[in-house]
């Protein structure tokens, strides 16, 4: 599709191009690297980190903003058995773990625009079969959809010609204020189980209970400081889009309320996110935070973790909601839309 305005160009020349859409108090920018939401507002206020040029996005602000997969989150060891076969992936997560679907996995390639309206954008992405070591054509496609009030909708739809992992996340840093911190942040997260990780951050393949634990998000508090990359097992939805977590700053009174039909919610405190450029302003510790929902990290390694195969004649359909709102809106429910 023409149109869209020049944002910058690949080692092969090829261009990425940056795509404006706007809805009741939202307005966001997308451009076609990684399908990324390089910018989105509320109310004329920045809620996510961005860049204004491309080449961050292949270093600090790599997966900002994204669609990350075709396996969002980590596979131990770059390996799992499907079929009675053994499929070694890409292993560019400290040379032995496969990271959001590997070194050129969804986030990190150039997709293509297939429809622009005033308020969304759908883009669509071919992953060959075996590539990054993957069984399976994939082709992909990711809707982003501004609705008043104030919500920005990610739909995400895949195919395959093999069984194969699928699980496509929306890698956004958020920032609801602008103390440069998110540590402060209250969150709520409805989940009563959580992911315990080893060193590589890899699941241990226990299920243990938030509980007495710094995990414990079931009623409102502070970020804080105890170092978060982990997965959240969701109250089962069985598929159904339901409200899932509340993120608010308690001194921009600015919330920020999840709605998913997914299965895992990966809280990342952004502790790794120092030095980004904002506004050509560094920035310190914890920036932003991300939430990213998707399905269970390693799960093709751990049989008892929630299914992640998508089968040829199936279709795997991801929709996340992500609302804004300040004071009272808090209180309301995350969106007053049905899923479609």
């Amino acid at each position: 599709m023409s149109g869209g305005a020049p944002f910058g160009r690949l080692a092969t020349g090829e261009e990425i191009r940056r795509w404006h859409i706007e809805a009741g108090e939202l307005e966001a920018a997308v451009i076609t690297w990684g399908a990324t939401v390089q910018d989105l507002r509320y109310r004329g206020r920045g809620v996510v980190l961005g860049a204004d040029r491309l080449e961050p996005y292949f270093d600090d602000l790599q997966y900002a903003g994204a669609i990350v997969g075709r396996f969002a989150n980590r596979i131990g060891g770059a390996r799992f058995d499907l079929n009675g076969t053994t499929y070694r992936t890409d292993p560019n997560f400290r040379g032995r773990h496969t990271l959001h679907g590997g070194g050129r996995g969804a986030g990190e390639r150039p997709w293509r625009m297939e429809e622009l309206r005033d308020d969304s954008v759908r883009l669509s992405l071919h992953l060959p079969d075996g590539d990054m070591g993957f069984p399976g054509a994939l082709d992909v496609m990711a809707t982003y959809s501004l609705e008043p009030p104030a919500t920005l909708r990610v739909v995400i739809e895949a195919r395959t010609t093999r069984a194969t992992p699928c699980s496509f996340a929306h890698h956004g840093y958020f920032v609801l204020d602008d103390s440069g911190t998110g540590t402060r942040y209250a969150l709520q997260i409805d989940a009563e189980r959580y992911l315990p990780v080893d060193d590589d951050l890899i699941p241990t393949g226990e299920i243990a209970g938030v509980a007495g634990t710094p995990f414990d998000f079931r009623t409102r508090r502070p970020i804080g400081t105890s170092g978060y990359d982990h997965n959240f097992c969701l109250s089962p939805g069985g598929g159904a889009l339901r409200r899932v977590a509340r993120a608010d700053s308690p001194a921009s009174g600015l919330c920020m309320e999840v709605s998913t039909t997914e299965p895992g919610l990966q809280l990342y405190d952004g502790a790794h996110l120092r030095g980004l450029p904002r506004n050509g302003t560094p920035l310190g510790a914890n920036p932003a935070i991300a939430l990213e929902a998707q399905a269970w990290p390693d799960s093709p390694n751990h049989a008892n973790f929630p299914d992640c195969i998508l089968r040829p004649g199936s279709v795997y359909r991801s929709e996340t909601l992500y609302s804004f709102g300040y004071g009272s809106s808090a209180d309301q429910p995350a969106s007053p839309h049905a899923p479609r």
